[in-house]
């Protein structure tokens, strides 16, 4: 989790282009006069109309994925372009395949009304083109920060990539955890965050990582984003503050690039994707000597995490 004051760390870690504090559901469809080209997962060559945008939303597939289909809550990964779209021009605001082979997360719980729209109902593995007007975007006010004004309809292109729902958990070869000094980690239910025993005694010194199921993934490396579930809890009096499953969704982060606890960044890297872990994270190298007043962590807490790794991009 985040070392910043957020306890609760739904915020995902993607472009800003794409959230909003509220959203709604639904579907659409129709034509935009939009025209994309290109493969999945290759940057799209996308040629927008130079007449003004009709203002309705539209939203198509282009290239029919065979995966999962996504529900409403869902995490979605996905590689997009991005377009601001007016009557006197457009222009590309953000995208993911211009800065290389990293996606993004999407929090479908978490976006503008028109991205919900077009993702909700998408399969995975498929290629979307969405127009986006004002009314289902930022609405009259626009987006300063993001050069967007109050006029501006918004293009998207969007490759469907991984979707996690809220059962997600790891999978793999359970692992026997024999050091009595440790918690114990119990079995619950898919969606439901494991049940951890805190042992009456001092806390370890040192980060503690062990293994309790061991993925059949490829290994975490630095800068990837990360989905994952998640439940911390104190060591000294074994209190649940933080929770992936009480959210009601996975969460996201990129790894490595100090934008969580430096428990996790040192914990996480390395270990397989599919894997569940328990990481015990001294003082140091979780909230340090402030704690997290809203969360109930004190300077000297030690923290104890068991963390699912679903995915890595």
């Amino acid at each position: 989790m985040r070392r910043a004051a957020a306890s609760r760390l739904a915020a995902v870690l993607c472009t800003p282009l794409l959230l909003l504090p509220t959203a709604c559901g639904g579907g659409g469809g129709g034509g935009s006069g939009v025209k994309v080209e290109g493969a999945f997962g290759l940057r799209p060559t996308v040629t927008i109309p130079s007449t003004k945008p009709d203002g309705k939303f539209a939203s198509r597939t282009v290239i029919k994925g065979k995966g999962a289909q996504v529900r409403k809550g869902d995490l979605v990964i996905a590689d997009y372009a991005g377009y601001a779209w007016n009557d006197s021009a457009n222009k590309l605001i953000a995208s993911s395949f211009a800065g290389g082979d990293t996606p993004a997360a999407f929090p479908s719980w978490q976006l503008i009304p028109g991205l919900e729209k077009a993702m909700v109902g998408a399969k995975v593995g498929s290629r979307l083109v969405t127009v986006i007007p004002p009314k289902d975007g930022y609405g009259d006010k626009g987006a300063p920060q993001l050069q967007i004004t109050g006029q501006d309809s918004l293009v998207y292109v969007l490759d469907v990539v991984a979707r996690f729902p809220k059962e997600s958990g790891a999978k793999g070869a359970a692992q026997p955890l024999t050091d009595a000094r440790l918690p114990r980690v119990g079995a619950a239910q898919p969606g439901q965050a494991p049940p951890v025993t805190v042992p009456k005694a001092a806390p370890p010194k040192t980060l503690q990582v062990r293994t309790l199921i061991t993925g059949a993934g490829a290994p975490v490396k630095g800068g990837q984003i990360l989905a994952l579930q998640y439940a911390g809890y104190l060591w000294r009096d074994g209190r649940a503050f933080d929770s992936s499953y009480t959210a009601g969704h996975p969460f996201s982060t990129v790894i490595g690039a100090k934008q969580v606890m430096p428990g996790w960044d040192q914990g996480l890297l390395g270990q397989k994707v599919g894997s569940r872990l328990l990481l015990v994270v001294p003082p140091a190298q979780g909230y340090g000597p402030k704690g997290l007043k809203q969360s109930g962590i004190k300077g000297d807490d030690t923290l104890v995490y068991v963390v699912d790794i679903l995915g890595a991009y």
